[in-house]
């Protein structure tokens, strides 16, 4: 790979940028009902069960990474992301507040450069597109170099949309051939970066000059306590940590069991699939899963839970689906399982008190996956709102499987998204779900109102009139 910024690499972006330019000023007037067609016809070219399917399994095949079998189900992100753009006005007027005087007019955010991950390489690009032209934009993929491939054909499907709604193919092109340098320059050139992917390429985002949204790490920690259903929390907790083999940052990393109910559930968990680690096992994990410098080891990552056995130098039996390690008290930079593990395994922890549980909660987020998420399985309201209230995070998951939720879900009301700002603590410029909104600019337009000035008094409290020295 490349690693200096060619005069061709230059002169490709240079054409990528007007090509996508002249896209947008061809539908920089049309209606919203043509918009709307437009994302229909992406959606549906991209995520039919079909064409999905194909390239789903194709990702995990070119990456080497990920479930063949269960990645074809995150179709339904593309069509939720349809629900959500068709019930969003994106131009002209699209939010009155006539008691404040205020009309809010959409603008495209212009031409914007889509990072994408090897983790989602078919998946990322149609959710990101449906929304991006619906808001008038043109979007330049840059793949992971492992995924190339798959980017590339998935694009060259939204293209055909395109063409198939009467808009012009180049509202979507990708980098056949990605390097480092050309995607920083990218960066520099487009109007607005969406980075989903590793920590260097979202930190080169926020270092390109231009405005960029960006993610962070996830360590999603799961608190349960002894209101829960054990039986639901354990089911949902396999759902949540199997998919795609784990390689999603929402994949639950560490359960936090009442100690009333730690036996039970961890016996439930086993029933769902896990297999507890014996203390050598977990060493022999932890020398196979981070090399040297503290860096995950490719081949276990986002993999069955044999493979990683295998890697380790022990086997397990065919029908367990994660493994599981006791790691109590052991929680900090030298204690690895305490960081994010990005694949189909989780770290046990157990507590006497719900204050217990939250100073558990708060040394794992001091050490990583500050911003991201976490979950919660409680019918204790109170412990609910205090977890909420301490937890440095964007989203937290009452009673629901943590990756399949907190991204969006048919049974919750998160915005469907495939990136999960993570906020100032994530070093990201938003907590929200990256959705629409945030790929359009707003007129604001103020109209005379009558005045809305109260009173000193009001205003000051019991302050207005003291003596200032």
């Amino acid at each position: 790979m490349s690693k200096e910024l060619t005069d061709a690499d230059r002169q490709l972006a240079a054409d990528m940028l007007a090509r996508a330019r002249a896209a947008m000023a061809e539908i920089e007037d049309w209606s919203q009902e043509r918009l709307d067609r437009l994302s229909q016809a992406i959606a549906w070219y991209a995520g039919n069960e079909k064409t999905f399917t194909r390239l789903a399994e194709q990702g995990v095949d070119e990456s080497g990474i990920g479930d063949r079998a269960g990645r074809p189900g995150k179709r339904f992100k593309i069509q939720m992301v349809l629900r959500d753009v068709l019930r969003t006005p994106s131009t002209g007027v699209v939010e009155v507040d006539e008691e404040k005087g205020l009309v809010k007019y959409a603008k495209p955010a212009g031409v914007i450069a889509s990072l994408i991950p090897m983790t989602n390489p078919a998946m990322t690009p149609p959710v990101t597109g449906v929304s991006s032209a619906n808001a008038r934009n043109a979007v330049i993929f840059s793949p992971h170099p492992r995924t190339a491939q798959t980017t590339w054909e998935m694009t060259e499907v939204m293209r055909a949309a395109c063409r198939a709604a009467g808009a012009p193919e180049d509202l979507f092109q990708a980098i056949r051939k990605p390097s480092i340098p050309l995607t920083q320059h990218l960066m520099e050139i487009c109007d607005l970066t969406l980075a989903t992917g590793g920590k260097p390429m979202v930190k080169a985002a926020y270092s390109s000059g231009r405005p960029a949204y960006g993610v962070g790490a996830g360590n999603s920690s799961i608190v349960i306590d002894e209101t829960a259903d054990l039986d639901i929390a354990a089911q949902n907790t396999r759902i949540s940590k199997t998919s795609d083999f784990g390689s999603g940052c929402s994949a639950d990393g560490n359960i936090i069991i009442q100690k009333s109910i730690y036996d039970d559930m961890v016996k439930a968990l086993e029933a769902e699939g896990g297999y507890l680690c014996s203390a050598e096992e977990k060493d022999m994990l932890e020398a196979a899963m981070w090399d040297e410098k503290g860096n995950r080891t490719f081949p276990t990552i986002a993999c069955r839970p044999q493979q990683t056995a295998e890697v380790a130098g022990f086997s397990i039996p065919e029908d367990r689906k994660f493994l599981m390690v006791e790691n109590q008290g052991r929680i900090g930079p030298e204690h690895k399982f305490s960081k994010e593990k990005l694949t189909t395994l989780m770290a046990l922890y157990h507590f006497e008190t719900f204050d217990d549980a939250l100073d558990t909660v708060s040394k794992i987020y001091a050490t990583g996956g500050i911003g991201h998420s976490c979950g919660i399985y409680s019918h204790n309201d109170e412990n609910i709102d205090r977890l909420a209230r301490l937890a440095p995070v964007s989203r937290m998951m009452v009673r629901q499987p943590q990756s399949k939720a907190n991204a969006g879900a048919w049974t919750n009301g998160m915005p469907m998204t495939s990136s999960l700002g993570c906020g100032i603590w994530g070093g990201n410029i938003t907590n929200e779900n990256v959705t629409m909104k945030h790929m359009m600019n707003y007129t604001w337009v103020s109209r005379p109102i009558a005045e809305d000035r109260p009173s000193e008094e009001e205003l000051f409290g019991e302050f207005y009139g003291q003596e200032v020295a």
